[in-house]
């Protein structure tokens, strides 16, 4: 069967535009290429299969349709439709110069605005609920062991979920430096100190699985029973686990609501609430700007409060309400 011009352009954009021209990471690329396959399986719900899908299918009001089924069907947030928006966007910006013929609809399609995002809070442990939750793996266990310094490296570092499953044993460098060098977005590479506690931690880990042998450094540092690294659902399946056992324990709240971004949300409010400059918390957490970072200095009600307090001068006046010093209470009740 002969290929439409749609599979034809979108096999160049992602095999060759977005690696080779344009230099994007691996995670990119699959970003993008889900974004596809979710507008695909769509169009087929419309009646148009794959193998019949071509540019001209492609209209702005079926890509509207895509993405208000994206809500409705999918239960997506703003923020996901925003993301699938923009790479339609990106793949439509290199479609309009490959078919000119196309620029029309092309330009409708780009005219397509994203959706403003509800601000939400930022959702954050205590570092008592920390601790609760790093005490719920069973270190008796190999797994529980393995879960442990997992969590404990994803807190400790403030990596992100994907950051965490690409590592490796060459990632870290454990000598009087301690420190771990993480690959974050955009292929952008960070090194982050770890304390004497993380790495206590992580030493009995690579000796037991032999990643502290050269012949395993390029093994994934976390992986499952078949020796494959983690999946991001996999991670937040542990993660899940072991909150659902931290919410038993009395007098800790944790939220209904946690995800492994929560971890690093965590770490930067309790480095920003010990007094650690912005700037600082920027280069660990691996924001492109310190205005990322300050979203967590908004979010603190603690130091606002405290702020406040130090800044508060009374100016209520302390004189007794008048029933108080009135021995008739009655009497006073009549006149008011």
């Amino acid at each position: 069967m002969k290929p439409t011009d749609f599979s034809k352009h979108l096999s160049g954009f992602l095999t060759g535009y977005l690696a080779h021209e344009r230099g994007a990471s691996r995670n990119t690329i699959i970003a993008y290429r889900d974004c596809f396959i979710h507008f695909i399986g769509y169009m087929e719900k419309q009646g148009i299969s794959v193998s019949r899908l071509s540019l001209e299918n492609i209209t702005q009001k079926a890509v509207i349709g895509f993405l208000d089924w994206l809500q409705t069907e999918r239960n997506n947030g703003n923020s996901t439709r925003n993301a699938r928006l923009a790479a339609i966007h990106f793949f439509f910006s290199y479609v309009q110069y490959q078919h000119p013929e196309h620029l029309y609809e092309c330009r409708k399609i780009l005219s397509i605005p994203m959706k403003r995002k509800a601000s939400v809070p930022v959702n954050y442990l205590s570092i008592e609920g920390i601790k609760v939750l790093l005490e719920q793996p069973d270190t008796n266990t190999v797994r529980g062991r393995r879960d442990l310094a997992l969590l404990s490296l994803m807190y400790d570092t403030g990596a992100r979920v994907q950051e965490v499953i690409d590592l490796k044993p060459t990632s870290l460098r454990l000598d009087n430096l301690n420190t771990i060098r993480i690959m974050g977005k955009g292929s952008k590479s960070r090194i982050v100190p770890m304390l004497e506690q993380q790495v206590g931690l992580l030493k009995p880990y690579l000796a037991e699985h032999c990643l502290d042998q050269s012949c395993n450094n390029e093994h994934p540092l976390f992986f499952n029973s078949r020796g494959e690294k983690l999946t991001r659902a996999g991670v937040n399946h542990i993660l899940l686990k072991y909150a659902d056992m931290a919410r038993k324990k009395a007098g800790v709240y944790l939220p209904d609501r946690i995800s492994c971004h929560v971890l690093r949300h965590s770490k930067a409010m309790h480095l920003l609430q010990a007094g650690v400059n912005l700037v600082y918390i920027r280069d660990i957490l691996g924001h492109v700007s310190v205005q990322t970072t300050e979203v967590y200095a908004r979010a603190d009600s603690r130091a606002k409060r405290e702020a406040i307090e130090k800044a508060y001068v009374s100016v209520v006046p302390k004189k007794e309400p008048v029933w108080l010093s009135n021995d008739n209470l009655l009497e006073w009740l009549k006149r008011f």
